[in-house]
């Protein structure tokens, strides 16, 4: 929700968070949207995680958030000195949501550099990290 209206909404498939760092590049922005349409952490008909977004005709709500950049690793306050500008986060969130549009994902988004209301039903709870640097 942004100013009381609903600017996004899916059922069943993934709420993703995007957070854009300065030397993120469109390349980062294909190789997370491939990552995540392919991921199989859906369950199938015996319980296990085997079935992937298209599998289960999943959609996508796709959240900008800077604050995925956030360093807290000195002090008490994050620092925000790797996110990068807004403008160029802009760029390359659009760009990640045509490439998952582009693999045939129903696709919904947020408002980008909005105050948002986000209401989420979190099956399990899972969550996963992606980072296109791999560096976890």
């Amino acid at each position: 929700m942004v100013s009381e209206e609903r600017v996004g909404a899916i059922g069943k498939g993934l709420l993703v968070f995007l957070g854009v760092e300065k030397e993120d590049t469109e390349a980062d922005a294909g190789y997370l949207a491939e990552k995540i349409s392919g991921l199989r952490i859906f369950e199938d008909d015996q319980g296990k995680m085997n079935l992937s977004l298209p599998d289960i005709s999943g959609e996508v709500l796709v959240v900008s958030q800077f604050t995925l950049a956030g360093d807290c690793r000195k002090g008490r306050r994050p620092s925000f000195d790797n996110a990068a500008p807004p403008e160029r986060a802009e760029i390359l969130y659009e760009n990640f949501v045509q490439r998952i549009k582009d693999l045939g994902m129903n696709v919904q988004t947020g408002k980008f550099r909005a105050l948002m209301h986000i209401h989420l039903v979190n099956q399990g709870p899972v969550t996963f990290i992606l980072d296109s640097k791999k560096l976890f």
